[in-house]
């Protein structure tokens, strides 16, 4: 299955993974690594992971206060957000209007 980070997305991974390393050097890459664990869970059960809203759903990283967006269907998996938890719940959605049909 093809995983697709829309831009906005793909930032807030960026910017999360400069703030883990400027904590600790190599915390970032740590980040990634719980990133890209959440979203082989994904591939392998893209409909387990609690709904965010009707289109999207959000998979907990387990070591970090962060939660992956998404929209699947049977091609492909659309990272929306990469989320802090605690913060500013649901300033994604509009993000859904852009995405392509």
């Amino acid at each position: 299955m093809n995983v697709r980070f829309i831009k906005a997305a793909s930032d807030e991974l960026d910017g999360a993974i400069r703030y883990y390393d400027g904590q600790r050097p190599g915390l970032g890459e740590e980040f990634r690594t719980e990133v890209d664990a959440a979203l082989d869970r994904i591939e392998f059960w893209p409909n387990a992971w609690s709904r965010a809203s009707n289109e999207a759903r959000v998979c907990k990283t387990k070591r970090f206060p962060f939660g992956v967006v998404y929209c699947s269907d049977e091609d492909e998996i659309v990272v929306i957000a990469v989320m802090h938890l605690h913060r500013r719940p649901g300033y994604w959605k509009k993000r859904m209007r852009d995405l392509d049909p």
